[in-house]
């Protein structure tokens, strides 16, 4: 009966079918499209909706056009917007798709979930007892985001997929997500300052330029614009950012489509304040869309150094058009920078799962054998992402049974006790941010004996993860002991990544000429 039945269906698909070498109309297109759904809807062993179905086709669609084109139902879009209004509590994470996994790309330093433990690369399995496992970065966002001060309980993996470590905290969720883009500025030194820039929100290239004010303001000659982590967001903000480094009418970056309207060369709209100030622009791995195209820009006119680690490889522009029932975001146009550059990674072929696991790649190698010339005939290359003019290694990867001992209090235990036995004058915080030699046998060591004998692990880290805790557990005590910013300064001071900026100043000129 199976086999007459199989046979019918194949004769008839066999009648309807087209000649060979011939193509279906549009219309025709979308009639086997309606077959086969109303063929599913009727027929299928397992009840299903109309609703469901087409939900899954749109979003198979766009998944089957580029990585970064999505789309929203209404709810999903209110929500959204809510959470970009800064009316939703969030735990500070940003989370990405690594192998199809929800993934944390980045983390506010004191937000909830640093302080429940959670790190940069853990892998979340699910919220609130709910399996997340194909759900899209931002219905993850969604989840871990709701009202100030309810809690949710995250459950993390970490380490080798094949034999990760797992855990479980709960986090309370904080404060609405800040709505003002940078989130650190301080001296380094007496003449270095710094800035963070988290992404490009509304105002994102007046705010740092007020930075940059305020800093020269404390005697900074020299500045630190640190884009790690920072996702993109709106391209004209890196326009209006890249305007207070350049002169008047330079191009910062083009972008090109299938419609001309997508055509256009972004300039420099003013002569810059702060054309004549030595800059080095941090990045790495989570530094993605109009991060890239910022850095790209600088380092095509070498107007700044660009260090750290190489960037996502995101150089497409998505518009966001409003269809019935929700919203979609749609790729209209590739990203290339003053130099010709497409530093945009491959996706055609490959699934969504492998493209974010080459985040901060190279890609292709053939998409890298083309060599672009900076202003200064320094030679650059397009395709996955932007790489430094000078790499630095990543930070280590802490153990899950850190994030569990934190999770558990452990780390506030021994911090708390040391903080309050120091000074609360200024000289006593000098002295502890600087006492990095002390940090080791007055925080680990006492951690390490806790963490052996409540979860009854070896804990045997090795020097590079030791010196990474005592960082962490150190400003824990100045968070405590000299709030509110003591913490913050204790992790730039001692950031390796900031310290080599800091070195290369003085060989800025010579590097930009590449001599």
């Amino acid at each position: 009966m199976i086999r007459r039945v199989a046979a019918a269906a194949l004769a008839a698909t066999l009648t309807l079918a087209q000649p060979a070498g011939a193509q279906a109309s549009s219309y025709e297109e979308l009639q086997r499209f309606s077959a086969v759904l109303n063929q599913i809807r009727s027929n299928y062993v397992d009840s299903v909706t109309y609703n469901g179905l087409v939900r899954a086709a749109i979003d198979g669609m766009l998944r089957s056009l580029d990585p970064h084109s999505w789309f929203a139902s209404m709810e999903d879009y209110e929500k959204l917007s809510a959470l970009d209004r800064g009316e939703l509590a969030v735990v500070g994470l940003e989370i990405e798709l690594v192998d199809g996994a929800p993934t944390v790309a980045s983390y506010a330093v004191d937000g909830p979930a640093a302080r429940a433990g959670i790190l940069p690369g853990d892998r979340i399995r699910r919220l609130d007892g709910q399996p997340v496992a194909g759900l899209t970065e931002k219905a993850v966002t969604l989840r871990l985001a709701g009202a100030k001060g309810s809690r949710v309980v995250i459950a993390v993996e970490r380490g080798p997929r094949l034999e990760p470590d797992t855990f479980t905290v709960s986090v309370k969720r904080g404060t609405p997500r800040a709505t003002g883009a940078v989130s650190s500025i301080r001296m380094v030194d007496g003449q270095t300052g710094y800035v963070k820039l988290d992404e490009f929100g509304p105002k994102a290239a007046d705010d740092v330029a007020a930075a940059i004010g305020r800093l020269q303001g404390m005697k900074a000659r020299q500045v630190i614009l640190d884009l790690r982590g920072n996702p993109g967001g709106i391209v004209t903000e890196a326009v209006d950012l890249a305007s207070e480094f350049l002169q008047a009418g330079v191009l910062v970056f083009s972008t090109r489509g299938r419609k001309k309207s997508v055509d256009e060369d972004f300039r420099t709209s003013h002569r810059g304040h702060y054309t004549d100030l030595p800059l080095i622009v941090l990045i790495d791995e989570g530094s993605a869309s109009a991060s890239e195209a910022l850095a790209g820009s600088l380092q095509d006119h070498d107007r700044a150094l660009i260090l750290g680690r190489r960037s996502f490889g995101k150089a497409l522009m998505q518009t966001g058009f409003m269809v019935p029932s929700g919203f979609i975001e749609l790729t209209v146009g590739h990203v290339l920078t003053p130099s010709g550059r497409f530093i945009q990674r491959r996706y055609q072929g490959l699934a969504i799962q492998q493209y974010f696991a080459f985040a901060g790649t190279g890609g292709i190698a053939e998409d890298t054998l083309k060599v672009f010339l900076t202003d200064h005939r320094r030679p650059v290359r397009g395709g996955g992402g932007i790489a430094p003019d000078v790499v630095l290694p990543g930070g280590p990867a802490l153990p899950a049974w850190w994030s569990v001992a934190v999770d558990s209090g452990f780390d506030s235990a021994v911090a708390d006790s040391v903080a309050q036995l120091l000074g609360a004058d200024a000289t006593s915080r000098a002295a502890w941010i600087g006492a990095s030699g002390q940090w080791q046998g007055r925080l680990v060591a006492p951690f390490l004996a806790r963490v052996r004998s409540r979860l009854r692990l070896a804990a045997q880290p090795d020097s590079a993860v030791s010196a990474e805790m005592a960082r962490r557990l150190a400003a824990r005590v100045a968070f405590v002991r000299w709030p509110p910013d003591a913490g913050g300064e204790l992790l730039l001071h001692s950031d390796p990544d900031v310290r080599a900026a800091v070195g290369c100043f003085s060989r800025l000129k010579e590097l930009l000429a590449g001599t």
